[in-house]
């Protein structure tokens, strides 16, 4: 009789065993994104900080994602009191000078936070070179289903996103997608393709 009860509770157990195991094989901090593969949302954000050289864009100008089709573009969220946004700010900066005069674009936008705070923090970090753009109440964030910064997606040249990065972004991803998706895009100048819907 023990030898019946003790074979139904192994079996009893063994979902549960297996629920665990497979629980513990998954990392906590992947969070599945729907959108790569799908349209980038677009949006009409506000120029806060202008960046430097060739990528500056005028401070108040307006920055529409959607006349950006045929670029590669890098769409980076951030914020002044996001820790691990120091780590990749340099990498950032440094691979977007690296592609400028190329169909590819570096912007960020601000998330959660206000443009003193985010100049202040570009000062105290030896400048930027791409432009910073402002999202009022995080309305860009939440189509883009941003957890927290930095989240950073790269859209391809039919302005679809390619690539989605939870936490700091390495200089190879970004040269690995990049280089992956420029031939596709077309050269500064030229008519871009029409949007894939």
């Amino acid at each position: 009789m023990n030898w019946k009860r003790a074979s139904i509770a192994v079996l009893a157990a063994a979902p549960l065993i297996a629920l665990f195991a497979y629980g513990f094989s998954r990392d906590p901090a992947e969070i599945p994104s729907p959108l790569p593969g799908h349209a980038a949302p677009n949006f009409t954000l506000t120029v806060f900080a202008p960046g430097d050289g060739p990528l500056m864009q005028p401070l108040g100008d307006t920055f529409r994602l959607g006349e950006l089709v045929g670029k590669v573009v890098v769409v980076n969220f951030w914020a002044s009191w996001c820790g691990p946004c120091r780590s990749e700010h340099a990498t950032l900066s440094e691979t977007a000078r690296q592609y400028a005069g190329r169909p590819a674009r570096f912007i960020g936008v601000l998330y959660n936070d206000s443009a003193a705070s985010a100049t202040q923090w570009i000062g105290e970090m030896g400048g930027q070179s791409y432009p910073a753009l402002l999202d009022p109440g995080a309305l860009t964030a939440i189509d883009y289903g941003v957890y927290g910064v930095p989240e950073t997606f790269i859209v391809d040249a039919t302005g679809r996103i390619a690539y989605k990065q939870v936490g700091p972004v390495s200089a190879n991803i970004l040269h690995q997608w990049i280089d992956s998706l420029l031939p596709n895009a077309t050269a500064a100048g030229t008519v871009p393709r029409a949007r894939v819907p």
